[in-house]
């Protein structure tokens, strides 16, 4: 099983969206700033995670959240 995740820095308000088979390991990658990408915004808040059977459908899904935006994907499904 593959995760897509949104993640939210509570740093600076901006998200990020990945893919992984271990989210908490993923996680705790990010906020130990491991992560080149996302070292500016520790700590992470886990805010979506989506599981999907394989990791074609994940980076499928992903490159669909990247497109729309995080946090507009966030607004068209659930209303946050």
């Amino acid at each position: 099983m593959y995760s897509v995740y949104i993640l939210l820095s509570v740093k600076c308000s901006r998200y990020y969206v990945g893919q992984t088979t271990d989210i908490k390991e993923r996680l705790k990658r990010h906020n130990q700033g491991i992560v080149p990408s996302t070292k500016y915004g520790i700590p992470w808040k886990l805010v979506l995670q989506v599981e999907v059977e394989n990791r074609t459908q994940a980076l499928l899904l992903e490159k669909k959240i990247k497109k729309r935006g995080a946090k507009r994907y966030l607004d068209d499904q659930f209303g946050v």
